[in-house]
């Protein structure tokens, strides 16, 4: 992480990352699964500070291929992170023997335009991107257990003034007892809060490190250090 925060310069970071992409290896698949290492900040020349949460992407490999003809439609999924095949089932080892891979942790079906041009087995890194890129980002929000009303709904509570006794943090009337007689679904009450799918939208690719496999995306993502992430670009049409 300290390195990352002393990086002087962000446009000769662009072009020296740049350099680095090479368009004959990239598989030109615009979609990875990735783990968030954390957050830092990024400097220009002229003292402008960039807030950056740090991706460890891929690399990937496609574990399956879905076409129009035989499935309907036309879609990959591709798996992240070996497991030992001592924890893994006899009908997930097969799957994985097509590709001739070692079995996958994580697994994320991705709707594709093409699918001819792509092999089982065939690896996903961060080639595939360029610095400026618009990324979707999908994953887990932090999960803050069973919260009130006030902090998950954001209610304002009852008066404290006029009469009002222990009232300050009451939801109020959640409806009539005669008719309905009953809760309406989807009505807004305590509950557990947090631990849901979120997907962040056009979040600008700041920085590459394809030695590493990092990826510098400018502002948050949801989910705590360590979470799995899906990555896609934001200007595919799938």
């Amino acid at each position: 992480m300290d390195e990352t925060s002393n990086v002087e310069n962000k446009e000769e970071n662009i072009n020296e990352t740049s350099d680095k992409i090479s368009p004959e290896n990239s598989s030109n698949i615009p979609f990875m699964i990735g783990t968030k290492v954390g957050m830092t900040q990024i400097f220009s020349d002229n003292g402008d500070v960039y807030p950056v949460t740090i991706i460890q992407a891929g690399p990937c490999n496609i574990t399956q291929i879905k076409t129009d003809k035989t499935d309907g439609y036309n879609a990959i999924q591709i798996g992240y992170l070996n497991k030992k095949k001592r924890k893994s089932k006899k009908s997930d080892i097969g799957h994985f023997n097509k590709s001739k891979l070692e079995p996958k942790k994580y697994l994320k079906e991705f709707r594709c335009k093409e699918t001819d041009s792509l092999q089982l087995g065939l690896e996903i890194n961060i080639n595939q991107f360029n610095v400026g890129d618009f990324l979707n980002i999908t994953g887990t929000s932090k999960g803050k257990g069973f919260a009130g009303h006030m902090k998950r709904h954001n209610f304002s509570g009852g008066r404290a003034s006029h009469g009002k006794n222990s009232v300050m943090r009451k939801a109020g009337s959640v409806g009539a007892g005669t008719s309905p007689g009953r809760i309406w679904k989807g009505t807004r009450m305590a509950g557990r809060m947090g631990n849901d799918k979120v997907t962040i939208k056009n979040l600008e690719l700041i920085k590459l490190d394809c030695d590493k496999n990092l990826l510098f995306i400018n502002g948050s993502i949801p989910g705590a250090n360590k979470n799995i992430v899906y990555i896609s670009r934001t200007n595919y049409e799938s």
